[in-house]
Parts: C-alpha cells; sequence; structure tokens
C-alpha cells in the first residue's frame, strides 16, 4: 500500500466518536488530517490548509454539507477539491443531490473502513 504522505483532508462530522474515528483511520494511511464540527468552521480550515480532499457529512448543524460543498466549488481557492459526501440517513435521491451540489463522491454510513481508504486513493490519484 502506498501511504500519500503530505495529502491533506479535511473532516467534517458534528460527531465527535466519527471525527475520532476517521482521524485515526486516516491518519494511519498517512494523510495529515484536520477535523472541523460545523461546516462554518470546515469552510475558515479550508481557505487556510486548501486540502485535497474534504469528507463531509452532510447533516450538519446550521449549514448542511451540501451548501457547505457548494460554497467551497464556488471559491477560487478552493474549487479544485475533492470534496465526498458522507451520510447516515440515505435516502433516494440523495446521492444525485450531492453530486448536483458539486460532491465528486457519496459514502454512506456507517463507513467502510477497509473501502475508504481504497476510495480516497482513488480521488486523489
Amino acid at each position: 500500500m502506498r501511504l500519500l504522505h503530505g495529502e491533506s483532508i479535511l473532516v467534517v462530522d458534528d460527531e465527535p466518536s466519527n471525527l475520532r474515528l476517521l482521524t485515526i483511520l486516516l491518519s494511519k494511511h498517512g494523510y495529515q488530517v484536520h477535523a472541523a464540527h460545523t461546516a462554518e468552521e470546515a469552510l475558515e480550515i479550508a481557505a487556510k490548509i486548501r486540502p485535497r480532499l474534504v469528507l463531509a457529512d452532510i447533516q450538519l448543524p446550521g449549514m448542511d454539507g451540501l451548501e457547505m460543498t457548494r460554497r467551497l466549488k464556488a471559491s477560487p481557492d478552493t474549487k479544485d477539491t475533492v470534496v465526498m459526501a458522507v451520510t447516515a440517513f440515505a435516502m433516494e435521491g440523495d446521492e444525485q443531490k450531492a453530486l448536483e451540489a458539486g460532491c465528486d463522491g457519496y459514502i454512506t454510513k456507517p463507513i467502510d473502513l477497509v473501502s475508504l481508504p481504497k476510495a480516497i486513493r482513488k480521488y486523489l490519484r
């Protein structure tokens, strides 16, 4: 397995256990992981660090993950950031809404700890 040291990933989730799990998992795969609890916080962090990839929960307090994605993609500084939507409440049409908002991929919870790193590597090639 090739480690991607230096690749920066921003994880956005209002659930502390999800943030912790993803931070540990992605760090073990060689990524620099940054965490945000809200979309607003994520936008601030993204403007500073310009991550290669954002894993964004769709259901967030305040601004949701889809609006955050629209704003990331509208900004010249972050428009090329890969955004993968993450949701526990997958309903018919949700994936299409995520893609229409600018997400590059869609993952459902519970997250598969084996396939997630593979999916991230695919998007970062």
